[in-house]
C-alpha cells in the first residue's frame, strides 16, 4: 500500500549513522542522500533494499509527536540482530525480541527509540 515513509530528524548526520547500522540486520541501506541545493530545500537520506527507496529521514524540527514505523524482518533472528544493533548505535530499548502473541501468535518483534524518540520496530510474522 505505501511506497515509502520519512521521519524528521534533529540532526541528519547522527540519526544517518545511527539508521545505517539499526537497518543493516534488516537488509535496508543507503540508497541515497539528497542536498537541499538538488531537492530544493529538503536535506535527507532515502534507505531501502535493492535500490528500492523505502525510507527516508530529513533534517528538521518534528513538529508533532513521535511516530511509530515497523520494519519487516526475514526471521527471529534479523529482529533480535536489528534490536542489538540499533541499542548499540544509541537507541533505547522499547521492548526486547520475543513474541506479542497478543497481536497473533508469531508476531515476533522488537522496539526501540531512535534518537529523536520515534518508536522503530522489527517484526517477523512467520512462524519459528
Amino acid at each position: 500500500m505505501l511506497d515509502h515513509i520519512g521521519l524528521t530528524v534533529s540532526d541528519l548526520a547522527r540519526s544517518r549513522t545511527f539508521y545505517r547500522a539499526a537497518l543493516a540486520p534488516l537488509g535496508f541501506g543507503v540508497v541515497m542522500d539528497l542536498s537541499c541545493e538538488q531537492s530544493g530545500g529538503f536535506a535527507g537520506t532515502g534507505f531501502g533494499a535493492n535500490g528500492r527507496l523505502q525510507f527516508w529521514i530529513g533534517a528538521g524540527e518534528r513538529s508533532g509527536a513521535a511516530a511509530h514505523v515497523a520494519f519487516v524482518a526475514a526471521d527471529r533472528a534479523a529482529v533480535d540482530a536489528f534490536h542489538a544493533a540499533a541499542v548499540a548505535a544509541g537507541a533505547t530499548d522499547n521492548g526486547a525480541p520475543g513474541l506479542r502473541p497478543h497481536y497473533h501468535p508469531n508476531y515476533y518483534g522488537a522496539f526501540v527509540l531512535d534518537l529523536d524518540g520515534n518508536n522503530i520496530e522489527a517484526v517477523c510474522h512467520a512462524p519459528a
